[in-house]
């Protein structure tokens, strides 16, 4: 679905909310309040995790943020998970304010996430051993690869094999 849609869709049932005068308890927003994430969609490639900070922390005290990168080259890839102390202040950053913003000429969709899975970050030693298990990057023997760091292969030369016999 496009995300436009989505974001009109958020704001539609909002507003029949407000008028409608629900209950905090009855709301669909109550269906996350076991996640204090958001997904925010949309986002200008050049934003840093500091400019997320500094347009979501006026809703509350931000305690996570995941701009989703690429491997390879670090760049950002527009959208991003933010973690909010308190649960109240996803519904303040979806419902009533961020969802539908334009920020830097573009429109972010911000929504809530029902399971973040938080991903471990491994030392860089067990790291290494993961990728000498996987074995040498041939794309790399090669002088071909271009994941750098995100290359789930090793690029130790010593692991490669000298020749062929």
């Amino acid at each position: 679905m496009n995300p436009l849609t989505l974001v009109k869709r958020i704001q539609n049932i909002n507003s029949r909310e407000a008028t409608l005068g629900i209950s905090e308890q009855a709301s669909w927003h109550a269906k996350y309040e076991d996640s204090a994430y958001v997904f925010v969609g949309g986002i200008p490639f050049d934003l840093t995790e500091g400019d997320l900070l500094a347009v979501f922390a006026q809703y509350g005290e931000i305690v996570d943020v995941n701009l989703v990168r690429d491997k390879g080259t670090g760049k950002s890839k527009g959208f991003s998970f933010i973690a909010y102390e308190d649960q109240r202040s996803t519904n303040l950053a979806v419902a009533d304010n961020l969802n539908g913003a334009q920020v830097l000429g573009r429109i972010i969709r911000v929504d809530h996430v029902s399971n973040y899975k938080k991903k471990e970050e491994e030392d860089e030693e067990t790291e290494r051993r993961k990728r000498e298990a996987r074995g040498v990057c041939r794309a790399f023997q090669r002088g071909e690869c271009t994941r750098g760091a995100g290359c789930k292969f090793s690029h130790d030369e010593q692991g490669a094999p000298s020749s062929l016999d």
